[in-house]
């Protein structure tokens, strides 16, 4: 069946529409351009850091200077060429098939920090900007991660009560004031998270700012601990 639909649907590079060999992946030229994160990475939120690595824990100066309120954190991709533009058409562009793709990239990044009992708690977004976007498109990777992992996903467990500003152009300190208490646990729906060690999962991460407030309201919703993952890396070199 599968190789009547190929047949009649050849498959496509999700990024480009040109001919591939597999369903919801990259052509060579897209795959090129796809800045996936290798090497030596902050242990707390997956920078990139100058290095070789050893298996050393190291942490990054951001991650030093402010107080993180997660064990780990994780990122696949770094924040530039093609992986920006399909994190864009994922958010932006209507397309939230996307979070197919990114699911397995996903799970390669996090398989170290991954536990067995482990809940996926979503970032949310705030109900307006729902409804602009017909989608929260880290709800969709949840759901797209759950798949490939086994885990449970819990998308409703925390809200975001109050519409925050837009992060572009503010800094790290504005940032964190910006996102002071903008994330609480759902009052019917936290419960999920009681007692389980937590993955909060992005699209992508700057500052930290929102992992910052998704963490502590994991920890009010009773989570055993909080580790964080994000599809996408900001560096500040970028």
């Amino acid at each position: 069946m599968q190789s009547a639909l190929h047949l009649i649907y050849p498959p496509q590079c999700v990024s480009c529409d040109a001919p591939t060999d597999m369903d919801f992946g990259l052509c060579a030229t897209c795959w090129a351009d796809t800045p996936f994160l290798s090497g030596l990475t902050c242990d707390l939120c997956g920078e990139p850091l100058p290095g070789e690595d050893d298996g050393s824990i190291v942490h990054c100066d951001a991650c030093m200077a402010r107080q993180r309120p997660w064990l780990q954190g994780r990122s696949a991709l770094l924040y530039r060429g093609n992986a920006r533009r399909m994190i864009l058409a994922l958010k932006h562009g209507d397309r939230p098939e996307l979070a197919r793709s990114f699911a397995p990239w996903l799970a390669k990044a996090a398989e170290d920090i991954l536990r067995n009992d482990m809940v996926i708690a979503p970032i949310p977004i705030h109900w307006t900007r729902r409804l602009k976007r017909r989608y929260n498109q880290s709800a969709e990777l949840g759901r797209a991660l759950a798949r490939v992992t086994g885990l449970e996903n819990a998308p409703q467990a925390l809200i975001r009560p109050r519409r925050t500003a837009m992060h572009d152009g503010l800094s790290a300190d504005d940032r964190f004031l910006n996102m002071d208490q903008a994330i609480t646990p759902h009052p019917k729906h936290a419960e999920a998270l009681a007692g389980r060690d937590v993955l909060l999962l992005d699209d992508v991460m700057t500052s930290g700012a929102t992992f910052h407030a998704a963490a502590h309201a994991a920890v009010m919703a009773g989570a055993a601990s909080v580790r964080v993952l994000s599809l996408a890396r900001v560096a500040r070199d970028a």
